[in-house]
């Protein structure tokens, strides 16, 4: 038996990096991983952009449905909310991004608790039915309310500034990302391991033997939803700065399909599932659209059928086959793997 594998006091536990290897390794990724900017192709630098707005959006579902339990198909009315609120404070009312991003978290937070209320009764697939419905609601507001929100006419968003140092340019608001992503996965990270995120857990597991226990329903459901909501709307108020553009049709049904794809595939309830998921599943229609390439190389019959819908089947695809083969998500695999090495050459 390795020696060394029990923990000696409650604070050793609670470590989130556990040895000493851990913490080298991850402090050489973080400096290879900051030097993006200053050797990566504009692109590259672009799509960890993006992926870092997927990641903190898919956290805060990841808290209301693999947490809590809570399923949700309208988290894309949330990330809407953010990135019209920022919008619309930095362009009519010259806010800086620093304040403006948060507000567009605070304003979804409060839509999250109205929503929370009301859905406190409702489960599985009346749940689902009733944030889809709020999804619907929100889209057709951002389409119509032209006066707000410029309608189908779309918002552009000014570059943004730091103490007027210009952050417009992708390599340099990268940082503002990153460091977004770092608190919120280390905040997400710490409320699931407080008393609060064990009650989620019994809500998610036993919601009637959580309450005998003295979990407040009432209480911890809409703190769910307040929490996810937020993590949209800040995910949304970075999307609005980093595209500089805002249009009714990039927050429809399919963006929160999109991410329960992410939860799914990347594992329920895992903060590591939450990152893995977003990233593969943002970086995936790039992944499609060069194989689609190549196939339409070497099969002329299908050049040039390459279109969106090959990235909503392959979404589908990709739930059921990690609903049906592993339901742990791409999080579990890995811990398999690192239990694999671990162990090795033993296999128990």
């Amino acid at each position: 038996m390795r020696s060394k594998t029990f923990r000696e006091s409650y604070r050793e536990d609670m470590r989130i990096f556990q040895t000493i290897w851990v913490r080298s390794w991850f402090g050489i990724f973080c400096l290879i991983f900051l030097s993006l900017p200053f050797w990566a192709d504009p692109y590259i630098i672009y799509m960890v952009n993006i992926s870092g707005i997927a990641i903190i959006a898919a956290l805060g579902l990841n808290i209301l449905t693999g947490l809590t339990g809570q399923i949700s198909l309208g988290h894309a009315a949330f990330v809407a909310l953010g990135a019209y609120t920022s919008a619309i404070l930095a362009s009519r009312l010259n806010m800086p991004f620093w304040i403006s991003i948060p507000a567009g978290g605070f304003i979804a937070a409060l839509f999250g608790i109205l929503l929370g209320f009301p859905c406190l009764r409702l489960k599985g697939l009346y749940l689902a039915m009733a944030t889809m419905s709020f999804g619907v609601v929100v889209e057709y507001m951002v389409t119509h309310w032209e006066g707000l929100t410029m309608g189908v006419r779309g918002i552009s968003v000014p570059a943004p500034a730091l103490f007027g140092y210009p952050l417009g340019d992708q390599s340099r608001f990268f940082y503002v990302t990153i460091l977004l992503v770092a608190v919120l996965t280390l905040t997400a990270k710490n409320i699931a391991r407080t008393r609060m995120g064990r009650a989620f857990v019994a809500i998610r597991d036993r919601d009637i033997a959580a309450e005998v226990v003295g979990v407040n329903l009432t209480k911890y459901k809409v703190m769910a939803f307040a929490i996810s909501s937020f993590y949209g709307g800040i995910a949304g108020g970075l999307y609005s700065y980093v595209t500089t553009y805002l249009h009714p049709e990039n927050f429809n049904l399919l963006l929160s399909i999109e991410y329960i794809a992410m939860i799914i595939v990347g594992g329920l309830g895992s903060i590591l599932g939450s990152i893995i998921g977003a990233v593969f599943l943002t970086v995936m229609p790039d992944i499609i659209k060069s194989a689609a390439d190549i196939m339409g190389r070497h099969f002329s019959f299908l050049q040039g059928r390459y279109d969106e819908e090959w990235n909503v089947a392959a979404f589908g695809l990709l739930i059921m086959i990690f609903l049906i083969v592993e339901p742990r998500g791409l999080s579990g695999i890995w811990s398999r793997i690192k239990t694999s090495f671990r162990n090795w050459p033993f296999t128990y």
